[in-house]
Order: structure tokens, then C-alpha cells, then sequence
């Protein structure tokens, strides 16, 4: 039954997605075979250093959805300080602050705003700190 409600969320949450994501410069769609997982793409924030670049990710829920987070990767190699070279994030929303109330796309808001916004207090690429 979980596994049920969870699909039914993650659709729900690529609903909510296609009425607003485009509106924040998110690109995301389920892979045609498996609608837990999305191929994402977030463009860099405006007048950051990370205007104008696209970046891929990929994202999985898995059937704890939304209980627990989605897990998001970087599909893109990037060098962030909160980026490991797995392209795994260290962000708190992916980890002790989720809620069940966030949705992936708000993950991919976080995200956004990680870039130019990075916790160098907490790094997951020392180098890049």
C-alpha cells in the first residue's frame, strides 16, 4: 500500500510541477519507464556567477516518498563547495530538515538557491570550499 501511495504523490507532485515549474526556471520530467525516477535540469540563478549554465540531475523516490526525501544527484560534474564529486548534495531539506510537505520541486528551489548561496560552514567538497 505505501508503495501505491507514494507513486500517487509523486504525481501529484508532477502535477503541482507542470502548473508552476517553468515559471522557476526548472525543467523536469519522469523517465518514460519508471515515474520514480525524473531527469531535472535547473538553469543558474540570475546575476550569480552561475547564470547561464544548465545543470542535469537526476532524482529517485523511493517508496518512503515523502515521508522520507528523494535522493537528488547532479548528473552535471560541478564544483560547489556543498557538491560531493558524486555529484551526491549536502543540503538539509535531502537530509534532517525534510518534511512530507516539500515536494521535489522545492528540493530543485533549494538546489537553485544552494549555488549561490553555499554552507562552506559544512562542505562536502573541501577544495571547493
Amino acid at each position: 500500500m505505501q508503495k501505491a501511495n507514494c507513486k500517487q504523490r509523486v504525481l501529484k507532485d508532477y502535477v503541482k510541477y507542470q502548473k508552476s515549474g517553468a515559471q522557476m526556471n526548472i525543467i523536469c520530467s519522469p523517465d518514460a519507464n519508471d515515474m520514480m525516477k525524473w531527469e531535472a535540469v535547473i538553469l543558474g540563478p540570475e546575476d550569480t556567477d552561475w547564470q547561464g549554465g544548465i545543470f542535469k540531475l537526476m532524482i529517485t523516490f523511493g517508496n518512503d516518498y515523502p515521508t522520507a526525501p528523494p535522493k537528488v544527484r547532479f548528473l552535471t560534474k560541478m564544483f560547489h563547495p556543498n557538491i560531493y564529486l558524486n555529484g551526491e548534495i549536502c543540503l538539509d531539506i535531502l537530509q534532517n530538515n525534510w518534511t512530507p510537505t516539500y515536494t521535489a520541486v522545492e528540493a530543485l528551489l533549494s538546489i537553485q538557491s544552494l549555488l549561490d548561496d553555499p554552507n562552506c560552514k559544512s562542505p562536502a567538497n573541501p577544495e571547493a570550499s
